[in-house]
């Protein structure tokens, strides 16, 4: 059985090929595959493609590897390393120790004084307030490892963190004895400790987007040009259109049929690819006439779109339009995108028109860039600016979409003067 599925996948990866034709010449190198799994010779036409320089960048050391490579300088303990190893394991990409020592001391098990004594070196490392247990012990161990404990700078990470978070300065100041002035210094310094010290080690890696379709504007119009580079024209073997010629008279019945099977395999693929790529020319054509108005101008032009608009538009099922717009990406005079990204709800508006909803969060960011750090726009008050603009949102709305933009909020935002 084992055979005859590899002799299958063999003949059927065969009867597909791109390039030139072959002739009878390249007979023995074409069937050399069948002789030998473990070697193939190298035509002279055959050329090695070296990766794109952009694939062979190295990658920066993890938060993992550079924790364990300072264990194993810190301590020739084998149950500390252990531990340790551990205790590495359970950080996230804050570099935050997301396990109880209670429950670190269960793994091993180990005593819970050893798991003690193994998280205070870790917290030793670098970056330092890694292992923290929570943001207060994070900050702690930074401004200690600085000489500052018995500063008000430490007495308000442990005492008074709610009125810091809170910005009530004056309170603050009465609680330490200090001015306005001394305890801005103290708060300064507080500011610039790093609350995810191990995210400068956990960088995410780039990721290099082949468009799968390039819009191109031609005179007035935006066409949709496939991108084909990476997709190989496929058509059958000659070899194999001339083998199936000869199962007509000098072979068996079985023998016309299986090779029949694989030929229609053959073409069942071929047309299958075809199909795709008119699927996706279809939709992206689609979108670009529903987003005239963003390839013009920008993202604030972007019209609320959903999947059944294109669905209707082309003549197929929404699930089909879903699979399409799935992991592609469309090149336009705006920038790379998913083809995901152009299908958005709609806000109704007082002028009649839906907005998009990446429409409103671009409002809402530029909004609040344009506000006085002093005094940030509460979530109530940018619904009231919304609202004279014509958009009626719900605050809870706001809310959402600022979070969606990772914006803090208002009390969060308030620069200290």
């Amino acid at each position: 059985m084992a055979i005859s599925q590899k002799l299958h996948t063999k003949l059927v990866q065969k009867l597909i090929q791109k390039g030139d034709t072959w002739d009878d010449q390249d007979y023995e190198y074409f069937f050399g595959d069948y002789l030998d799994d473990g070697y193939r010779p190298r035509t002279p036409t055959e050329v090695k493609e070296l990766p794109p320089i952009e694939n062979t960048l190295s990658t920066g050391t993890s938060l993992s590897d550079h924790l364990l490579w300072q264990l194993s300088m810190q301590t020739d303990d084998p149950q500390i390393r252990e531990i340790g190893e551990a205790i590495i394991g359970n950080l996230d990409d804050d570099g935050q120790l997301v396990a109880t020592v209670e429950e670190l001391a269960a793994m091993g098990p180990w005593p819970v004084e050893r798991v003690e004594k193994a998280l205070k070196l870790i917290q030793g490392f670098d970056p330092i307030g890694v292992a923290a247990r929570d943001l207060q012990e994070c900050l702690l161990l930074q401004l200690r490892h600085l000489g500052m404990g018995g500063t008000p700078a430490e007495k308000i990470v442990t005492e008074h963190m709610r009125l810091l978070q809170n910005h009530q300065v004056p309170e603050l100041a009465r609680k330490l004895g200090l001015s306005i002035d001394e305890l801005k210094q103290h708060i300064e310094l507080i500011r610039h400790l790093d609350p995810k010290p191990g995210s400068r080690l956990n960088p995410s890696q780039s990721q290099y987007v082949i468009p799968d379709v390039y819009v191109v504007k031609v005179e007035d119009q935006y066409v949709a040009v496939l991108n084909e580079e990476g997709l190989p024209q496929l058509r059958i073997s000659p070899v194999y259109r001339r083998l199936l010629d000869k199962t007509q008279t000098e072979n068996t019945d079985e023998t016309r049929a299986y090779v029949k099977d694989k030929f229609r395999s053959a073409l069942w693929l071929i047309k299958s690819v075809e199909q795709r790529q008119k699927t996706i020319h279809k939709v992206a054509t689609s979108i670009i006439n529903f987003q005239r108005d963003f390839l013009d101008h920008g993202i604030e032009y972007l019209r609320p779109l959903v999947l059944r608009d294109v669905a209707n538009d082309i003549g197929m099922h929404e699930s089909t339009v879903s699979r399409v717009v799935t992991n592609k990406y469309m090149h336009t005079p705006q920038g790379v995108f998913e083809m995901k990204y152009f299908f958005h709800s709609g806000i109704a508006s007082s002028y009649g028109e839906a907005v998009s909803s990446v429409t409103i969060k671009q409002r809402i960011r530029k909004i609040i860039e344009q506000e006085d750090p002093r005094k940030p726009l509460s979530d109530s008050k940018i619904v009231s600016i919304l609202q004279r603009e014509g958009l009626e949102l719900a605050r809870r709305t706001i809310a959402k979409y600022r979070e969606e933009l990772k914006i803090p909020t208002s009390n969060q935002r308030k620069v200290l003067y």
